[in-house]
């Protein structure tokens, strides 16, 4: 089993190849706090070493996921003058890049308020599932402030003109309508379907070759910066070096033989 840093603000369970991670904070709807965005960093960081593990799950404890920044957090930031508050900012957009950027796949469960960072952090997962009755929204600019560090994800997962309506009204939605802008997967109306598509999903996830989600996941981060022609010669070296590797053998043995390969056993 991986080790994993010692936390205050999260709950970790490690089972089955599956790193469960809950934002615990429920007495502020698990507001992110300094605080959590070091250690959830910290846990990614322990991840990327850690090929054991599979999937990470990311929920929120007591019914939402996520209301956004800690506004005791910004209270202190402005006693210390503005680089505080960028540094405050740029933490929480390190975080982002990072949990993006997982060689495991990031499953996110929206309960409750998924709001500002809340809604950032859903924006960089590679499957998210919500409750229909999850409450969205970008609030930053009714409080005089930007969606700074969460803006380029959101525009990246639902295109330009809907993040530009969503940051520019601060408009509240549902997980339904989450699902049709596509920032979601799927909106589930209750709590037992929630959890049988969280393990389907898992299910799936574990049928896939780690190394080869891994690679599949930076190639396809990767479309969005590197001209076609440099990607597509990466890629090709990266498959020729996948089919006759471990698991390229193993997967197309398997396939041969009518089995299951050794990492969906």
């Amino acid at each position: 089993m991986t080790a994993l840093p010692e936390c205050q603000t999260l709950l970790l369970e490690q089972a089955d190849g599956v790193l469960h991670l809950s934002l615990n904070r429920p007495d502020c709807r698990n507001a992110m706090s300094l605080t959590m965005v070091g250690e959830l960093r910290a846990v990614l960081e322990s991840l990327r070493h850690a090929p054991e593990i599979r999937a990470l799950v990311l929920r929120g404890v007591g019914g939402h996921f996520c209301a956004g920044g800690d506004i005791k957090d910004m209270a202190t930031a402005r006693a210390a003058g503005g680089e505080a508050f960028r540094s405050l900012n740029r933490a929480f957009g390190s975080l982002l890049q990072e949990a993006q950027a997982l060689p495991q796949v990031l499953i996110v469960v929206l309960e409750g308020a998924v709001l500002g960072g809340g809604l950032g952090l859903a924006c960089v997962s590679d499957i998210a599932i919500a409750r229909q009755d999850a409450q969205f929204g970008l609030p930053e600019t009714t409080l005089g402030v930007l969606p700074a560090q969460i803006a380029p994800f959101v525009a990246t997962r639902i295109g330009l003109t809907q993040a530009r309506r969503l940051a520019l009204t601060g408009a509240r939605f549902d997980g339904s309508e989450a699902a049709r802008l596509g920032l979601v997967h799927f909106s589930e109306a209750g709590d037992e379907a929630l959890e049988q598509r969280l393990a389907e999903a898992l299910a799936q996830v574990r049928r896939c070759a780690p190394q080869a989600n891994a690679q599949t996941k930076a190639l396809l981060l990767a479309c969005q910066a590197q001209p076609l022609d440099a990607l597509l010669d990466n890629a090709a070296a990266q498959f020729a070096a996948a089919v006759t590797g471990s698991e390229g053998t193993e997967g197309t043995l398997a396939f041969v033989q009518k089995r299951a390969p050794s990492w969906a056993q």
